[in-house]
This record gives structure tokens, sequence and C-alpha cells, in this order.
């Protein structure tokens, strides 16, 4: 159930916050926009605060590590404070050894567009922002933060006379007064207005109206002593700093306590989120990596159901070494009778004569054989990695694993980034080998010869699989002499990985210094000419990219 704010309860959990937070050490901030959680991160305890419309209680957590995209903030809680009869709180922030100072963190409670952001200086430049509030209040960083209208109403300090009160409300009929009571006197709301207007049972004449008043006073009164509870309402519970009359409720040891008892309500229910010791940025991540496995299995999938039939591609062969002689020199295609007396069209290469043609039929024979036997298994990995991963998300959106057990099961191909459609910031991505090289690879065509031509030194290895398109693989090489064939066996292997090849049992890699590769003119993307080049078999382990990326 939505928490529902007034202006009592965002003033007694202020004061409540001050208590308990003033001189604390505030590590980190999380604002995490896509749940609407913002997390204050300490060095003894974690407050998060679920600003969702559908949440917006507080709850206490032990210490989280600050994780990448969390707002490092060294700083300390001065105070805690709410402006009179206004649903917002401040949290001034005065700064550790080499903090930011004159930050202000607030939180807006509005109806249920609630907020957080971060402001800076005197003018209250926006710096950190929860969400992008639309219409006519659009919080965008970099401008000067423009709170909302006061409230205006009547009373803020509780000194409003008696007669102005009942005079008011005994003029109206009865249906109208908890509209004009929450219109006109500070403090007052749907949620006390019922208490406020007299006692229940009781004809709500001028002596149930001095009733309402006199409780109206003792809860504006800012030295209120606070009875904390959780008021039993229409669909949940509610807390609140008062027992209010004629509303059940449970009395609770403090507000915090009032909030946890609403959480554990809704968990109980299926309706509540619990804090992750994740950042929102690795959580993201984790939601790449599980649509990136399930990417896999699809294409995997697909290559496999794409496979040519051996037999039939050996039988072709078979048929134009037999009836060699049938076909014309230059001829794309010829029309065959086969061993079985049936007319069959084969196509051809008109620059190869028939036996090499024959040759290209064993080959793709060969090549699908190995796919074949291939695919299966390397399918069955990928759909168990997407379980896995699928899992590790599941948990980490339930808050019971660490971040160390998710970047370990990663694919090393997702960048640290926001999950957004970003160009990167570099052509290729990086491995080191067992020997501690320095292996880049390419992020594709239009990005080989950035690697290339701009991203290497004259005397490191380049590498490339042969015959097909793929990645540029430079290893990082000072010389003299070759590389270790550890290393370069590990490079080429990562060249396979990154080509059409990948699923071959065996690939064939070219591989030569840098400054024997040349790029000729109007050449395509990618497109170079390498020379002195020596070719390297391997056979491509798809476990190699995640070994290697843990090397660094």
């Amino acid at each position: 159930m939505s928490i529902r704010w007034d202006a009592l309860l965002v003033r007694h959990t202020a004061l409540e916050l001050s208590q308990s937070l003033a001189g604390a050490q505030l590590r980190a901030l999380r604002l995490d926009g896509s749940s609407r959680d913002m997390a204050l991160l300490f060095r003894d305890r974690t407050l998060l605060w679920h600003l969702h419309p559908r949440r917006g209680y507080l709850r206490l957590y032990g210490p989280l590590q600050p994780q990448d995209g969390d707002l490092r903030l060294r700083c300390r809680i001065q105070r805690v404070e709410a402006p009179p009869d206004e649903r917002i709180i401040r949290f001034e922030l005065s700064p550790t050894r080499g903090g930011r100072s004159g930050l202000t963190l607030v939180v807006e409670l509005m109806g249920n567009q609630w907020n957080a952001l971060v402001t800076e200086g005197q003018a209250g430049v926006i710096r950190h922002v929860l969400w992008r509030r639309e219409g006519s209040r659009r919080q965008l960083v970099g401008q000067e933060y423009v709170p909302p209208p006061p409230a205006s109403r009547s009373g803020v300090r509780g000194d409003l006379p008696k007669e102005d009160w009942v005079a008011l409300l005994e003029s109206l009929p009865p249906e109208e007064r908890p509209r004009t009571l929450v219109r006109t006197f500070a403090w007052t709301s749907p949620l006390n207005a019922a208490a406020l207007l007299g006692s229940p049972g009781r004809p709500r004449g001028e002596s149930g109206l001095a009733v309402g008043y006199e409780r109206w006073v003792q809860m504006a009164d800012e030295g209120a002593t606070r009875r904390p509870v959780t008021l039993e309402v229409e669909g949940g519970l509610q807390p609140y700093p008062f027992p209010l009359a004629g509303t059940p409720h449970r009395p609770a040891e403090n507000l915090l306590a009032a909030f946890e008892a609403c959480a554990t309500h809704d968990i109980a229910s299926g309706d509540a989120p619990v804090v992750s010791a994740l950042g929102r940025d690795l959580v993201t991540r984790l939601e790449r990596g599980v649509d990136q496995a399930a990417r896999r299995v699809t294409r995997l999938e697909a290559e496999l159901a794409c496979v040519e039939d051996p037999a039939e591609l050996r039988s072709v062969g078979d048929l134009i070494l037999a009836r060699y002689a049938e076909i014309p020199a230059g001829s794309t295609e010829a029309l065959l009778v086969d061993f079985e007396g049936r007319e069959v069209t084969v196509d051809l290469d008109p620059a190869e004569p028939p036996h090499r043609n024959a040759s290209g039929y064993y080959r793709r024979a060969a090549k699908a054989e190995r796919a074949a036997a291939r695919l299966p298994d390397l399918i069955g990995d990928a759909r168990a990695a997407r379980v896995r991963l699928a899992e590790l998300l599941a948990s980490a959106r339930a808050g019971t694993v660490e971040a160390e057990e998710v970047r370990d099961a990663l694919p090393s191909t997702l960048s640290a980034g926001d999950g957004g459609p970003t160009e990167p910031s570099l052509p290729y991505r990086t491995f080191t080998s067992s020997g501690g090289l320095e292996i880049r690879v390419g992020r594709g065509a239009r990005h080989n010869d950035d690697l290339t031509f701009r991203h290497s030194s004259p005397n490191d290895v380049w590498l490339h699989a042969c015959h097909t398109a793929g990645a540029h693989v430079i290893l990082r090489w000072p010389g003299p002499g070759g590389p270790p064939a550890r290393d370069l066996e590990e490079a080429a292997t990562l060249a396979a990985l990154h080509s059409k090849a990948r699923t071959s049992g065996m690939v064939p890699v070219d591989w030569t210094l840098r400054k024997y590769v040349r790029k000729p003119r109007g050449a395509a993307p990618g497109s170079v000419v390498p020379d002195r080049v020596k070719t390297l078999f391997v056979e491509p382990d798809p476990r190699l990219p995640d070994s290697l990326a843990r090397n660094r």
C-alpha cells in the first residue's frame, strides 16, 4: 500500500531522522530512477527510501558497500528539517575531508509524484536528481531548484483562535467541512480530518468542533511528544506520529518501526521490494547479460537449423568428379544426371575448374559436420548461461547476491556502462593473456581500421581469422623476437571466436607484425593487406574470453 504523506508525518519524520542521523558519515548516495529508490549509505547502516508511488516507506538495513554508479559524497548529516506545513524534507550535508560543501538533499513528498534531488550552493543548483519530472516543474541538472509553491494555510504555529476555527466550520454543512478544513488550516489532511472535526458518534456541533480544535492545537505544537502508531486504514497500514480518534491503530516504538511494519505487511502480500547490495549500474549490466544470453541461444539455434546436409554436399562433389567431362569450362551451373538417373542442377564457381568445385563442396561438407557436432554443446552451454544469469538477476532483485558473484558471472563482452545505446569509448575490447600481455579485439568492421592503425605499435602482433569475416586482433608486444607461443595462441583463439568461423572445430588464423599490414586506397572498412603472414591453427574455445578477462 502507498504511504500517505501529510505535513504532520513529514515534520515528525524529519525530526526523528535528525535525532538519529545527525553527525552520521554519509559514504554515498544511490539514486535509482527506474525503481524510484533512494539509498543513503552510511558507515554503520543504510537508509532506503522507496519513493515509488506504490511504496513511500523508509527502511533501515545494515551497511552496504558503494557500487559503480553511486554518488560518492564524503559528508556528514548536519541536520534534517522540514519547512512548516510543507511536505518537503531537507538533509543539510556538511563536508568531511575532500568533500564538496553546500550540498543539500531534498526529498519532495507532494501527491504521489515523489522525488529526490541534490542541490549545491546558495542558489540551490540541481546536481543530481532521482527522476526528471515533466510538466511545469521539470527538475533538470544544472538548473536552479525551484521549490513547490507554499501551502499558505492558517495557523502554522498552532496559534489560530478557537473562535475562528469553530465559526468557519459551524457555518458549513457537515459534508463540506472536511474539504474546507484541509484547504484552510495548517497541519490538517484527509488522514486526520475526521478526528479533528469532533468526537466520533457525537453531534458535530460547537462542542464537537471545540474538541477537534483542542486536538489540532496539540498536534500542531512543534514540541508535542510523539506517540508513533501504525494506523489501520482502508487498504492497509499507515504510519503516523499520533493516534487518531476513531481510527484503529497499533503502537510503534518510533516512526521508522511503523514504516517497517508497513513494509513487512507489503512483503507478506508480495508487494514490496527488498534492497539490493548491487548498484543500479551492475543490475543494468546483469539485465543486459540476460538479454545477450537469450540472443546467443536464438542465434546458435538458428545456425544449427541452417547447417547444410554433409551427405548431400559430398554427393554433389562426387557427382562433379564423376561427370567431369560433361561440365563446360566457365559454367555457373550444370545439369547433370546423378547416380540414380535423376537430373540435378549443380551450382558452380565459373572461375574454378570442376575438380576445385568438387573440393569446395567437400570443404562445405566438412564444415557442416563440424558445426553439427559442436553447435548442440554450444547451445547447451548458452542455455545454461542464460538460466544462470536469469537466476542471478532474480537474486539481485531480491537482495540475496553479492556484487562480486555478479561480476564473475557477467560475460566479458559487457561494458560497465548504463545499458543505453552509447558509442564505445575505444574501438576494441581488452583482454590479458596468461603471460600478462594485453590483447585488443576490434569491436567490428568499422572499428578494425581504427584499432590496427591508431591503437597499435609497429612491432605489435596483428591477427585475423583466415578467409572469413572477423575482428582484427592486436597482441601488444614490445619485442625483440616473437611473442611467447601460449600468448600468441590465446590471441589467435580470440580472433577465431570473434569471426564467422567461431563454430568450426579448427580455425586457421593469420598473424604478422602490425608494420607489415597496409590499407589499400579505397578499400572497404576493415579490409587490409597483410604481408609476411604466418598461419596458426586453433580451436575456438568459448570459455577463453571469461578466463582472460579475469586475468585483468
